[in-house]
């Protein structure tokens, strides 16, 4: 892709009108395109389109209009949510016209290098610890991307002073091709998303164009135990730097042991060890944590943080909101809210974080997965699953084959009603001393608009129990 400031006077359609959509937008219309904006919602759900109109943007609601793709077009910028199967997308690609998302047009005006995050789990946790390690470290760090705030709308106001740093989804690196940061770190591979990328290769490929474009001067962090993340080795150009929880590594970040205590380590290039902290002194619960932990270092020390930021930020990070959030403890039972677990591994990751037994609450938008990877922990750990949403009906069945003992079901379509009344089933099933998990292992969006709004009615039920 061309810098933007070369899109003056040429005819730019950005498709969707989300955050992103409108910050490409502004942007592109500042440097002289000629931008058109294009919906489906109706203009009464389109909060942002009179201001994009009183800047002289032209904006289309209300579905794809005829025409607004032709030969003239020189760009097209998509959501990243939107399928590459609708119609504006197919009959600009089949014109030969590029389709990107924001994150390659903000690749090309970022002032600041770029730390890219990405993974099937793990994503959100590690961006914010990562952006927490750079603040202690005095890095001037900003956090963007798929966590939030828009990465075009953060690069404007971005100086070579700072540090961007960018979680990252597979929608968003599907749709670039320049797209290069200094500090690559991929989590891991699971199967998920299938409904939109339709094989896990396209998948897999589209967290892979992480490291792509990146050069020797750059950096590749990536999980060593992770089979896919080391196929990927044979083509990295960058500095690798691995990071595992089973083996000491000849470099990179791994879990070593001292005695009787366990180390969160960094082995730098030269051979030199140094010990971080005690994994028992790490902030956030659980050992998948862990894991998140080892890469947030990797990635900030590769950016220049020194090592006692580095520690510090391991102590004192207490975790992002929706990822094994503390709700509350009454009689005896704590609430735990898991909303981000928006698959079947991630709720794994949940599930072994506690030794304490567990009423699980899942459920929710049913992409034509089984559940069947549960069992076991659920017959090791779940004395009580409430199942909710599209997908109950196969947690129900998973359950049954792991021998849980107290099963309940939500039928209930109201997405406030729904919560509320799994929160009080699992209350009624739980006992003094275990734990009531929301971890859904599904996406929400069969009743939620997002896991954030599930996770916040679940602890507004908790709180009203």
């Amino acid at each position: 892709m061309r810098h933007p400031r070369d899109y003056k006077d040429k005819d730019v359609v950005v498709i969707g009108l989300a955050r992103s959509g409108v910050a490409v937008a502004k942007l592109l219309h500042g440097f002289g395109a000629k931008v058109t904006v294009n919906d489906q919602k109706t203009r009464e759900e389109c909060p942002e389109a009179e201001e994009l109109s009183s800047l002289g943007v032209s904006v289309h609601c209300g579905g794809h209009p005829d025409g607004i793709i032709h030969e003239g077009v020189e760009l097209v910028v998509k959501n990243p949510g939107i399928p590459y199967k609708a119609k504006p997308i197919r009959e600009a690609l089949d014109l030969g016209i590029e389709v990107v998302t924001e994150v390659e047009v903000a690749y090309q005006i970022s002032p600041a290098p770029i730390i890219g995050i990405t993974g099937s789990n793990g994503k959100t946790t590690t961006t914010t610890w990562t952006h927490r390690m750079l603040e202690k470290a005095g890095l001037a760090p900003i956090v963007a991307g798929n966590i939030g705030r828009s990465l075009c709308d953060a690069c404007m106001e971005a100086s070579s002073d700072n540090i961007m740093v960018v979680e990252l989804s597979s929608f968003q690196l599907k749709g670039t091709s320049s797209f290069k940061p200094r500090i690559g770190l991929l989590l891991n591979v699971y199967e998920t998303h299938l409904d939109y990328h339709g094989t896990m290769e396209d998948y897999a490929g589209s967290k892979a164009k992480l490291f792509a474009n990146q050069g020797p001067e750059d950096y590749a962090v990536l999980n060593w135990d992770d089979a896919y993340c080391r196929s990927l080795i044979p083509w990295i150009q960058a500095q690798l730097v691995p990071f595992s929880m089973v083996e000491e590594l000849p470099s990179g970040l791994f879990l070593a042991r001292r005695g009787e205590e366990e180390w969160l380590t960094w082995r730098t290039p030269e051979g030199r060890t140094v010990d971080l902290v005690r994994s028992s002194e790490v902030g956030v619960p659980g050992r998948h944590n862990l894991q998140n932990a080892l890469a947030a270092s990797a990635a900030a020390l590769c950016a220049g943080a020194s090592v006692e930021a580095v520690a510090a930020a391991l102590r004192d990070f207490r975790g992002v909101e929706h990822r094994l959030e503390h709700v509350r403890e009454l009689s005896g039972i704590s609430y735990v809210n898991g909303s981000k677990a928006t698959n079947p591994a991630a709720t794994i990751k949940d599930l072994e974080a506690f030794d304490a037994e567990m009423v699980l609450i899942a459920g929710g938008l049913d992409r034509g997965m089984e559940y069947g990877e549960l069992v076991p922990l659920m017959r090791e750990k779940v004395k009580g699953l409430v199942a909710l949403g599209e997908t109950r009906g196969k947690l129900l069945e998973a359950a049954r084959q792991a021998g849980v003992p107290q099963v309940r079901s939500v039928e209930t379509s109201d997405p406030r009603e729904a919560m509320a009344e799994a929160v009080r089933l699992a209350a009624a099933i739980a006992a003094p001393g275990q734990v009531v998990l929301l971890s859904p292992a599904c996406a929400s969006w069969d009743m939620y608009r997002s896991y954030e709004e599930r996770g916040s009615m679940f602890k507004e039920s908790v709180h009203t129990l």
